[in-house]
């Protein structure tokens, strides 16, 4: 039961988008309101993204937008939203953040100011808009459980399911779905990748994995939540002359990971690809619903696109207007 009302859940989502396609295009307006978009950082590509697709649509709907960045520190993005706040703006769009924003939410509804999130979860919140991260999880599961043949010894970069829960929900659904191959072995402990300069500290770390898994005993690689690790862990690969017999698999599919994927024999088989400026886009356009007297559904969600290969690496780069790769 729980699994047929969490596919309706998803499916009213995906209809309350596309019905609302023809009413965005025809009549949603932003004129005369002033809506403060806060962002958790701009360092990181989705991050980025998102921020460019919610400001960029506040202002084609007629809106004043009033941008804050947290430099990826979740305090910093917190008290920004006091600055929001101040400005007495009509609306706040907020992407991302960790439990500190939830006080500074109450204090905007309290404030008679509705606030709509991305990728955040929230009581106090109008909407949030969010890839599906159910089947972002449960859809790398299968792809690297395909790529491995059904067994092997899979390393895992997991350092942050424990403090964001959209983390927390694709990392449990790709172990999930591991419960259907028992060939497959989890190795411990598991591995934290740190935030900043990704790459080359998962660059390290897979180094140091490497010396202690000689060939035949390392099967995968898998990044839970994000991507930017797997840049670093196929360098390391590549170094090592591990680049052959290590599969690398991860989730976001940014540009950097679709190039690195579209080479020929690239040990980064798998990926499943976000929207980020289509879920920032969609979250704007889910604040003028909301003042034209539309009702809107708790969490809208946006379709996620599988990646499986050089040819798919080369389509998504090109589908998600990244250019396009030869």
């Amino acid at each position: 039961m729980k699994v047929k009302k969490r596919i309706l859940s998803v499916a009213v989502g995906l209809m309350t988008l596309a019905s609302g396609a023809a009413f965005a295009a025809d009549s949603l307006s932003l004129q005369g309101k002033t809506i403060g978009v806060a962002v958790v950082g701009t360092q990181h590509f989705w991050d980025r993204e998102a921020y460019k697709g919610a400001t960029e649509e506040v202002e084609k709907l007629g809106g004043k937008v009033i941008g804050v960045d947290g430099g990826r520190d979740n305090q910093v993005h917190a008290n920004n939203h006091d600055i929001l706040l101040s400005r007495k703006v009509d609306a706040v769009i907020s992407i991302l953040g960790d439990s500190a924003v939830e006080p500074k939410f109450k204090a905007l509804r309290d404030a008679g100011i509705p606030v709509f999130t991305v990728d955040h979860v929230s009581q106090y919140s109008v909407n949030n808009t969010t890839s599906d991260n159910y089947t972002l999880g449960s859809t790398i599961g299968r792809y690297m459980a395909d790529a491995l043949g059904g067994k092997g010894n899979v390393a895992v970069f997991n350092a942050f399911s424990n403090s964001l829960r959209i983390c927390g929900i694709r990392y449990d659904q790709w172990k999930y779905v591991l419960k259907d191959y028992p060939g497959i072995k989890i190795i411990q402990p598991e591995l934290a990748e740190q935030f900043a300069n990704s790459p080359e500290d998962a660059r390290k770390k897979t180094l140091e994995l490497l010396s202690q898994y000689p060939k035949g005993k390392l099967d995968a690689i898998h990044v839970a939540c994000w991507d930017q690790p797997a840049i670093g862990i196929v360098q390391a690969l590549e170094e090592t002359g591990r680049d052959k017999d290590v599969k690398v698999t991860a989730i976001d599919a940014g540009p950097e990971t679709l190039e690195i994927m579209a080479e020929k024999d690239s040990p980064l088989v798998a990926n499943v690809a976000q929207q980020p400026h289509l879920i920032g886009q969609t979250s704007a356009e889910n604040v003028a619903r909301y003042f034209a007297g539309q009702k809107l559904p708790i969490q809208t969600f946006i379709p996620v696109i599988p990646v499986k290969g050089p040819d798919e690496a080369k389509a998504v780069y090109k589908k998600l207007g990244y250019g396009e790769l030869k």
